[in-house]
């Protein structure tokens, strides 16, 4: 039976030739478009088969690798009736391994009859080889590192001017030489799928750096990765041989296709309706439970093989080891909303290919019960943002302490009224497994102009920093106020168990106060590594080699509060219920019982905080003949009177 016939779509080579598929319920034909070895002119177009399985057929004989192709689709063109069939529009093979060319908006995209083949990518027919097999390297209780990957090194002094930028750098030796210097476990990579620039970005002069506005779900943007999955798989291989494992981050919430206003590129082109979620009672209105003009049906059994497919894809080619997924409700929504039993999270999480691979959601949208913390299933992970904000808040003295305790140990407070009726074991296996990650914030107010939306866009809550100094960015004292607290966030973040940086964080990176710089592919987002701060980095390094030493950090299961886990007022008393809801309380020490690997004992350790802007003396309960030491250098201590805006570690042996 040939590869492709089980398959709603893609290509497979032959003997002869190549075998084309492409899926399509509501089209009345669809046509196979040749181009000649450039993508540039069009050598003919032929009638394909159409099947009882609604997927276009046909077998060209002698097209071999690296021909280029798209498709044209006939049909209703009836918008207000969500039928967008145009067939002057060259549509792009959602199975599409690889493309000739990166994806660049034009008015003419979305213009009925405006013939569109100079304009879109061609799709590359590829054989790809498969990546040498091993399971998953994410570690329990893993230090992620999130990588917008032409950011990260464009600017890299000791990576060649030619590699810059691309997934290739990711292998350089002195990027992994940095890498290994902080212990980094996994790498998250932001999205390399190949993407669109949203419409309004062009006449401003700006482009998508980020890649959330995806149009080609396998194929590679050959801006960042133009070696396409060869240069991903070798990429992934090297990283795999230094110990580090690779997450991609995906978008299956929505195109680049956009709203009624936006392009004609591929699955619009083929079957908007049964692409994309619509109104029940008007087709011709699209869901914008993303908020970028449309939302995929991730509920239809096409969909959700494409889905799978594609995950699938990047594991047997590229050997990845772990995926994220933005606005991941949207992938458990029907029509009905998020469930957390739905078909597609369910085939993710039982597919022969993917069921061990490690599966992260990132748990709200926009739409109706949009968050959706804690509801995934067992085997995903998820984004903790309530931990993330709480954890600011309470360096900016606007949360408690308890507030802050409770992130510190990865419990999710609103969670016990939805768990109380169920399995506790399970409930306990869930509520442990949280993500705490830190993004970069701003000072005092986002300063996001520069991205043509008026300073509208992005957070308004400001989480991240409070200086409490009045003065000019540039003044010492703020900047000497700022650089604690930066300290302070990042020991805080490597107290927590499975934790997330973004790439730079350690570098002592800014984004002068744009804090949603998703269209700033410049020096505003470029990593600068002429400039770093030398100290940062040795304090994350510290920090992680610390948690690599003692079980409790990539411990997994929930704290009991019974023994494994103590809260003392920096006098070393235990804390009272009121201590716990002051907003103004100085400080507190989190006491907790672990396994000192380098030791090969149980310890136990204390973790003090200090959020004044004075030195706070704190005071160690007395253990039986044992000491209590500093960390990272096993410094024995009598008393201990901690900086201002500080978090510290101590070891008892």
């Amino acid at each position: 039976m040939n590869r492709i016939e089980n398959r709603p779509g893609g290509v497979a080579l032959t003997d002869r030739g190549t075998d084309f598929a492409v899926w399509s319920h509501h089209a009345e034909r669809i046509e196979l478009c040749l181009f000649d070895s450039v993508g540039r002119a069009e050598i003919c177009r032929l009638p394909m088969n159409r099947g009882g399985d609604d997927v276009h057929r046909l077998h060209v004989d002698g097209v071999v690798p690296g021909a280029r192709y798209g498709y044209r689709a006939h049909g209703r063109y009836a918008p207000d009736q969500g039928f967008w069939f145009d067939p002057s529009k060259l549509l792009v093979d959602p199975y599409a391994k690889e493309i000739d060319r990166p994806f660049a908006h034009d008015p003419r995209l979305s213009v009925f009859g405006a013939d569109t083949a100079a304009l879109v990518p061609k799709a590359i027919v590829t054989d790809d080889p498969l990546a040498r097999p091993m399971r998953p390297l994410l570690p329990k209780g893993g230090f992620i590192y999130e990588v917008a990957v032409k950011a990260f090194t464009q600017r890299h002094p000791d990576v060649p001017a030619e590699q810059r930028g691309t997934v290739s750098a990711l292998a350089h030796p002195a990027v992994i030489k940095h890498l290994k210097r902080l212990g980094v476990d996994a790498i998250e990579l932001m999205p390399i799928v190949a993407w669109i620039d949203e419409r309004h970005l062009p006449p401003l002069g700006l482009t998508n750096a980020w890649g959330y506005n995806p149009i080609a779900l396998m194929a590679l943007d050959p801006r960042i990765v133009p070696g396409g999955m060869t240069e991903l798989r070798e990429t992934v291989h090297t990283l795999h041989e230094a110990g580090i494992g690779v997450i991609l981050d995906l978008v299956f919430n929505h195109t680049g296709e956009s709203d009624k206003l936006g392009t004609t590129l591929s699955l619009r082109g083929l079957d908007n309706l049964c692409c994309y979620r619509h109104l029940h009672d008007n087709p011709g209105i699209l869901v914008n439970d993303t908020g970028c003009g449309n939302t995929l049906a991730c509920d239809h059994p096409y969909v959700r093989r494409l889905i799978i497919d594609s995950l699938r894809h990047f594991v047997i080619h590229a050997g990845i080891d772990c995926f994220r997924f933005d606005l991941a409700p949207i992938i458990g929504r029907s029509a009905h909303g998020f469930h957390t039993t739905s078909r597609t999270l369910h085939a993710i999480l039982t597919d022969e290919v993917l069921e061990d691979r490690v599966m992260i959601a990132e748990p709200w949208d926009i739409g109706p019960g949009g968050y959706q913390l804690g509801n995934f299933p067992d085997d995903f992970l998820e984004w903790n943002d309530r931990a993330r904000d709480d954890i600011r808040r309470y360096w900016a003295a606007t949360a408690t302490r308890w507030r802050a305790r409770h992130r510190a140990c990865g419990v999710v407070r609103h969670l016990r009224a939805q768990w109380r009726n169920r399995d506790p074991q399970r409930q306990l296996h869930r509520r442990a497994r949280r993500f705490h990650p830190l993004r970069s914030g701003f000072p005092s107010h986002k300063r996001n102009g520069r991205n043509g939306e008026h300073n509208r866009d992005g957070h308004d809550e400001n989480y991240s920093w409070n200086n409490g100094v009045e003065g000019e960015p540039d003044n010492r004292t703020v900047l000497a106020h700022r650089r604690q607290d930066v300290a302070a966030l990042l020991s805080t973040l490597f107290a927590a168990r499975t934790i997330m940086l973004t790439a730079g964080d350690e570098l002592g990176r800014t984004q002068h106060g744009n804090n949603n710089a998703y269209c700033q592919d410049n020096e505003l987002t470029w990593l600068d590594w002429e400039t770093v701060d030398e100290h940062l980095i040795a304090l994350v390094a510290g920090l992680s080699a610390m948690r690599k030493r003692f079980s409790v950090f990539t411990d997994t299961r929930f704290f009991s509060g019974e023994a494994d886990v103590a809260w003392l007022s920096p006098a070393g008393t235990p804390m009272a219920v009121a201590d716990w809801e002051d907003e103004e309380g100085p400080g507190f020490i989190m006491l907790v019982n672990s396994v000192d690997y380098q030791l090969k004992t149980e310890v136990r350790l204390a973790i003090l905080f200090n959020r004044c802007r004075t030195a706070l003396d704190f005071h160690l309960p007395p253990g039986d003949k044992k000491s209590w030491r500093h960390l990272p250098g096993d410094r024995p201590v009598r008393q201990i009177r901690l900086r201002p805006r500080s978090v510290e570690f101590y070891v008892e042996r």
